[in-house]
């Protein structure tokens, strides 16, 4: 856990939820979390040593040898200081409580309340001895920035010099924008709804202001403003940096230089190499190796770390080394153990014809990185697991050296597919077609939002989708609720290598208990069940015949996919439930000639 000043999140949560930037309610106050500057000295926090990770954080952000610590522990003895991570009260402006009365006519109840700022409260934090509550409004632009409102600009105008009392009327029960006014009692008035409006200038222009970095941390900006509901889901948007840790590690020298890696970073010669060895503990393990050997290793290690493959790919080339077996064999590594799994075991029918091999992770560890974040939009990595260099997120510190992070160490299983199949199919004019549809979509959603992104593909899709329909079915049995399962994607389309991994990890503990590895095994009858989940919905025909291009609900990325039938928790999902469409997996109502698999017995 993590301490604040009157509240606790858990760890990971920091990370990938409430990190620096984001809006948080505790129980006497509303805050912005603080930057890293806020954090305990990296030397009070525990470090977390995954180069592949610390290299992709560099190519992302620039930061030179960036390195990874978690966020500080809760030490709850009473005896101990408080540290923690510190925040910032925000937003500046209130509320004040004030005494309901009825609206006249008998058709609900009105309110009047004064807005005021912090400069006005009295030492107990109330205003004229009422209580006070935060504004929910704040304003914001994608790039992360935060001010609250200008209030006075808002109802006058910028030229205003008005210093009379605001008010916020309230009419009504409902609490929609339509329905608050904010007053002058000068006289003058403007509806939230004018805020709201996406065209409007009203709140003027973003003054890059960064409260999370200090009081008068800003940058320069000047996007339009946006009304923002601090409380909202759209408030906070983090970008997560995720890697598996794999067996890299060829030799002894290369575990021990790993293993000292928070001290051995700085060196870049044998001179920097002799001053570090001053430390006892790099003399003693260092000893069994010389000059040149340590150093061959630090250049292995740091080429690593600047590798630019793609996360998943390298991921990829080591599930699909596993060798054959069953995973009872001694472990070597602690954070990677892979054993195919024999095909007598697990394939017993043609229904799995198209599947070509399954591996079970017995051991794996997660390693999360929190780079930066957004607002109001989401940016999600691309299908290979990278973030696009030109994506604009706000700073997690003035000038960051170091990146939170947590680890998550659990199982999974890893379903692999046919790649002759996948071309075969890709031939077909049906899935072209349909492909072709679900292009259409992807093109209204880059003109809507004015963003470039990709189309990840058919293969994409169809993994995408099966991967949903497999978690649900593998949550039934093994003894994990679908929200605690996650994937990863892998499509390889240079080298026709396709597959799906379904895992599951927890900050808390050393591993599992193996009951999502062992329904490995039973692969087949998960995806009888898979299929036939995909084929009927309980909102066909209009699910099934869903056509994205033409959608008059702007649900834009997705093909014959809905809450019925194949879309899951998005914490479940590496792409936020976009780019799912049941009629690639398996014939569905109306469309029954794209589908990848037949329909199940």
């Amino acid at each position: 856990m993590s301490r604040q000043a009157h509240g606790q999140v858990r760890r990971s949560q920091v990370v990938t939820t409430w990190g620096p930037g984001a809006l948080l309610d505790l129980p006497s106050y509303s805050v912005i979390i603080g930057g890293l500057e806020t954090w305990p000295r990296m030397a009070d926090l525990d470090p977390i040593v995954e180069p592949r990770l610390a290299g992709k954080l560099q190519l992302m952000t620039g930061v030179p040898n960036p390195q990874l610590y978690q966020p500080p522990a809760d030490d709850s003895a009473p005896w101990e200081a408080v540290t923690g991570i510190g925040v910032y009260r925000f937003p500046l402006w209130f509320v004040v409580q004030e005494e309901e009365r009825d609206g006249g006519d008998g058709g609900g109840r009105d309110r009047s309340r004064r807005l005021v700022h912090r400069k006005a409260l009295d030492d107990k934090g109330r205003f004229e001895g009422q209580k006070v509550v935060p504004t929910r409004f704040v304003r914001a632009c994608p790039r992360g920035h935060v001010d609250d409102l200008d209030w006075r600009s808002f109802v006058h105008g910028l030229d205003s010099t008005c210093r009379r009392q605001l008010w916020l009327d309230e009419r009504g029960t409902g609490g929609d924008l339509g329905d608050l006014v904010v007053r002058c009692e000068c006289g003058d008035s403007m509806g939230m709804h004018v805020a709201a409006d996406p065209d409007s200038t009203a709140l003027g222009a973003c003054k890059g202001r960064r409260p999370w970095l200090g009081e008068y941390a800003s940058e320069p900006c000047g996007m339009p403003s946006r009304l923002l509901i601090r409380t909202a889901t759209n408030s906070y948007f983090p970008q997560v940096v995720s890697v598996l840790s794999l067996p890299e590690r060829a030799s002894a020298v290369g575990d021990v230089v790993m293993e000292l890696w928070e001290r051995l970073n700085i060196v870049v010669s044998p001179e920097v190499l002799a001053v570090v060895k001053m430390y006892p503990e790099v003399t003693e393990r260092l000893a069994p190796f010389n000059d040149s050997e340590i150093m061959e290793a630090i250049k292995a290690v740091r080429v690593g770390r600047a590798d630019t493959r793609p996360v998943k790919l390298v991921e990829l080339d080591a599930i699909l080394a596993a060798p054959e077996g069953y995973g009872d064999d001694t472990p070597l590594d602690p954070d990677f153990h892979a054993r195919r799994l024999p095909d007598s075991v697990w394939r017993r029918s043609s229904v799995s014809k198209d599947i070509a091999g399954v591996v079970q992770l017995h051991r794996l560890r997660e390693v999360l990185a929190l780079a930066g974040f957004t607002r109001f939009e989401a940016v999600t990595p691309n299908i290979d697991g990278d973030y696009d260099t030109d994506v604009q997120m706000a700073h997690l510190a003035l000038e960051p050296t170091w990146f939170p992070a947590v680890e998550n160490r659990g199982e999974g299983l890893f379903v692999q597919l046919d790649g002759q199949a996948v071309q075969d199919w890709l031939k077909r004019p049906a899935v072209d077609a349909r492909l072709a549809q679900l292009m259409a979509g992807h093109e209204r959603w880059s003109e809507r939002r004015k963003r470039k992104r990709p189309f990840p593909g058919g293969p994409y899709i169809l993994l995408h989708t099966l991967s949903h329909l497999l978690l649900q079915s593998l949550a039934m049995t093994c003894g994990y609720p679908a929200s605690s399962i996650r994937e990863r994607i892998y499509a390889d389309f240079e080298g026709s290598r396709y597959g799906i991994l379904l895992y599951t990890g927890t900050p808390d503990a050393d591993g599992t208990l193996g009951g999502l590895v062992q329904e490995a095994r039973r692969i087949e009858q998960h995806l009888e069940y898979a299929l036939r989940l995909g084929a009927l919905c309980s909102n066909d025909p209009i699910c099934s015949q869903y056509t994205p291009g033409q959608s008059m609900e702007e649900r834009w990325l997705h093909g014959a996919a809905c809450h019925g039938c194949t879309l899951i928790a998005e914490t479940s999902c590496e792409m936020r439930n976009d780019y799912v469409d049941r009629a690639l997996v398996v014939p569905v109502l109306g469309l029954t000639d794209a589908a990848f698999f037949e329909a199940a017995g």
